[in-house]
């Protein structure tokens, strides 16, 4: 399973530009030439989860916003360092007073959102006297001390807030998948210590072969140079080798022709090179790893080619980079299977970590263990006090009807009583008429 594909997102690009639409240059190409190619519809196209937790928040402000013509007309002529210093946000003061009721109901609803949040967090906690105004304040993408109303304050705390985020995510996916990396082999390690000797010796043959059957793979090109790029042209696209052309090549992958590669689009053309290497259907080969692959040549394109360091490539940076002499000689690329991810010393205070919360969750559990015998007891205990009320009830209930109700014969007749007699007789007969 790909276990990046959740986390694709809008890009920098989406947090500094707010999905401007500007006209790509066009150029003579020969579509009949390109195999499996797609057009594009003229309608928007869905950007991705950006895997920020306001990500959805984000996305209605950007439609709001774009909906605004003298907005769109700043933002156009507005370069990225005005976007992030919070310059343009000032321009929010002059955008029609529909968009700012919109971004108003907009505001409201992530706020409500974010209290549900928190709420439902401390009552899973048992906490009691919340204050959702002190507990907002967590919340680094909103204006919290004025829930009412979306300010030029709001917008410049979603842009920092969103950028922010978005460069430190690739670090953050790289930790991510050293402890993935680490627990896999914790896990191997602590498996191998259930087997006896012979058994743990086929484990670790077996574990030396897929490793080196993984490690026989064909050379990947490195990634960004001209041999990587050419692979692309004749077998993705299906053009003549020979006829390569880098501004060709940067229209054709320019897939919603917004004059940028993204990252996305970057990432795309690094496929080829990783079918080499993995393959879903091998043991192998992880597809986990695959992705760390895939993020880390997208990256170090973006280092040798992103010039302004937006996160976007235009044809202009493309074309220098493909002037350089690393573009036409480059270095050869270190696949992950040649990499060491961690230390022993790393994966032991990971272990140690892991051994510290399993400690930890198996003393909530006995506690949680104790808490359910202790609520079963009571349980019990109401059963039976239940139980002898009922019989209690009972009891009275029979003893009433037996009073109530003057004893009979077998036939049904009223059965002779002694007593009553010795009264009756007693009593004159004026008195019994």
């Amino acid at each position: 399973m790909r276990w990046r594909t959740i986390l694709l997102r809008y890009y920098f690009f989406l947090v500094t530009c707010l999905l401007t639409a500007l006209e790509a240059v066009p150029i003579d190409i020969d579509k009949t030439k390109v195999k499996h190619t797609q057009p594009v519809e003229s309608a928007k196209i869905e950007a991705p989860d950006t895997g920020l937790y306001y990500d959805e928040y984000l996305k209605q402000v950007i439609d709001v916003l774009e909906t605004d013509n003298h907005f769109r007309e700043k933002l156009q002529k507005a370069d990225i360092e005005e976007i992030k210093s919070g310059r343009l946000s000032k321009e929010l003061d002059l955008v029609s007073h529909r968009v700012r009721t919109k971004l108003d109901e907009l505001k409201r609803q992530e706020v409500a959102r974010l209290r549900m949040l928190i709420k439902a967090k401390l009552d899973s906690h048992q906490d009691t006297g919340i204050d959702h105004h002190a507990l907002l304040k967590q919340f680094d993408h909103l204006n919290h001390l004025n829930p009412e109303k979306f300010e030029s304050t709001d917008l410049d705390m979603l842009i920092k807030a969103a950028t922010s985020d978005l460069e430190h995510y690739d670090k953050t996916r790289h930790e991510e998948f050293k402890k993935y990396e680490m627990m896999k082999e914790h896990e191997r390690r602590e498996y191998l210590k259930t087997l006896n000797e012979e058994k743990r010796k086929e484990e670790e043959s077996k574990f030396e072969e897929m490793k080196k059957k993984h490690e026989n793979h064909p050379k990947v090109n490195h990634p960004g140079s001209k041999d990587q790029l050419k692979e692309v042209w004749e077998e993705t696209d299906g053009l003549d080798p020979n006829d390569f052309d880098p501004k060709t090549f940067f229209k054709l992958h320019d897939v919603n022709s917004d004059g940028f590669l993204d990252e996305q689009e970057l990432e795309a053309l690094f496929t080829k090179e990783l079918e080499k290497v993995y393959d879903p259907k091998n043991e192998e080969d992880d597809m986990v790893e695959m992705e760390e692959e895939r993020l880390r040549m997208r990256e170090h394109v973006m280092n040798e080619v992103d010039a302004n360091k937006d996160r976007l490539v235009t044809l202009e940076e493309f074309l220098k980079a493909t002037e350089k002499k690393e573009f036409l000689e480059p270095d050869g690329w270190e696949t992950l299977d040649q990499q060491q991810f961690f230390t022993e010393e790393e994966l032991k205070a990971y272990e140690n970590l892991i051994s510290l919360q399993e400690n930890e969750l198996k003393k909530k559990a006995d506690e949680l263990q104790k808490q359910k015998e202790e609520l079963q007891r009571q349980h019990d205990q109401l059963e039976a006090q239940k139980l002898e009320y009922h019989q209690a009830v009972q009891q009275m209930e029979q003893k009433k009807l037996q009073q109530e109700i003057p004893p009979s014969g077998p036939g049904g007749e009223l059965k002779f009583q002694p007593h009553l007699f010795t009264f009756l007789s007693h009593i004159s007969p004026v008195g019994l008429c």
